[in-house]
């Protein structure tokens, strides 16, 4: 059981050096690629302008498309859920006219 224990242990100290050494490498790959990722973004910079630039134009031409795309989205939505109960609401309808008539008077005109 003690083996067991003292394996753990050297498999989590390996781990651990193993780690600083990924660690010391990221940093010195940091400080090494530095000056090129300062470069490339200096460079890039106006390109990204540019996109942001191109993207708000697009998106002021694609809101009023996408509008009426969700109008007839909700405009389908509505018929798809009104159309089932529509020959309810004609019963209703005429019940409603029926009993809302009012009879003829038969009384006699003096």
């Amino acid at each position: 059981m003690i083996e067991l224990a003292l394996l753990a242990i050297a498999a989590v100290m390996v781990f651990a050096v193993v780690a600083l050494v990924l660690a010391a490498i990221k940093a010195l790959l940091w400080l090494v690629l530095l000056p090129l990722r300062l470069l490339l973004y200096v460079i890039l910079l106006p390109l990204l302008l540019l996109k942001a630039l191109f993207g708000g134009l697009l998106l002021l031409v694609f809101v009023p498309v996408l509008a009426i795309g969700l109008f007839a989205g909700f405009v389908a939505l509505v018929a798809t859920l009104v159309v089932p109960v529509l020959p309810l609401l004609f019963i209703v309808l005429v019940v409603w006219v029926i009993l809302r008539s009012k009879p003829t008077s038969t009384a006699i005109a003096r």
